[in-house]
């Protein structure tokens, strides 16, 4: 028969576990360094987890995560309603707020299509999407920024799709060369987007 505190110990390592990336060897070593080294930060941990589950929802307007109804960004007057960039994950719309560069409204999509893993346009909020398309105040411009997988280019498609015979222009991120990178050691497919799509 497990001891409890070994059958405490394995539910916490099967906690972490479902964290994305890290496998059981990782998980254990982070559960074994909060309980012998960290047992503060360890509550801590708990504790945000805690509060960030029962106080973070969905923005009734890009589906982001935020506190109130409506995120900070939706609610900001500011913004550039006319523009809509199309992302798939809340993370992806963070990394884009943190060049400073875009200043228009989002929608996240909670997901990209995966018809492998039975995942179609109404389990991502494709129609949520449209609705907020055709809802004042009025977008012009829709920006795809899904990723450049199989699943986002199929996403950016099937968006593109339903959005241009709504008169609205459509947009993809631009694929190239990173900043800072030698040709040498670029892949060859990016290199290939790259010329495709100079300016």
């Amino acid at each position: 028969m497990t001891a409890p505190a070994s059958r405490r110990l394995d539910g916490l390592v099967q906690a972490l576990q479902r964290l994305p990336g890290i496998g059981v060897r990782s998980a254990s070593r982070m559960a074994y360094h909060l309980l012998q080294h960290d047992r503060e930060g360890a509550l801590r941990l708990a504790q945000a987890l805690q509060d960030a589950v029962a106080g973070v929802r969905h923005c009734a307007l890009c589906h982001t995560f935020a506190e109130e109804e409506v995120c900070p960004t939706c609610a900001d007057p500011t913004r550039e309603a006319a523009q809509l960039c199309v992302v798939e994950t809340p993370a992806d719309q963070a990394a884009l707020e943190r060049t400073g560069a875009y200043q228009g409204r989002y929608f996240v999509l909670m997901g990209r299509l995966s018809p492998l893993d039975g995942i179609g346009p109404e389990h991502i909020g494709v129609r949520a999407l449209l609705q907020r398309l055709q809802t004042p105040p009025p977008v012009r411009e829709v920006i795809l920024a899904t990723s450049f997988t199989a699943e986002g280019e199929a996403t950016a498609h099937v968006i593109a799709q339903l959005a241009r015979p709504l008169g609205l222009t459509v947009t993809r991120l631009a694929r190239g060369v990173p900043v800072g990178s030698e040709l040498e050691f670029v892949d060859l497919g990016t290199i290939a987007h790259a010329l495709a799509d100079r300016r």
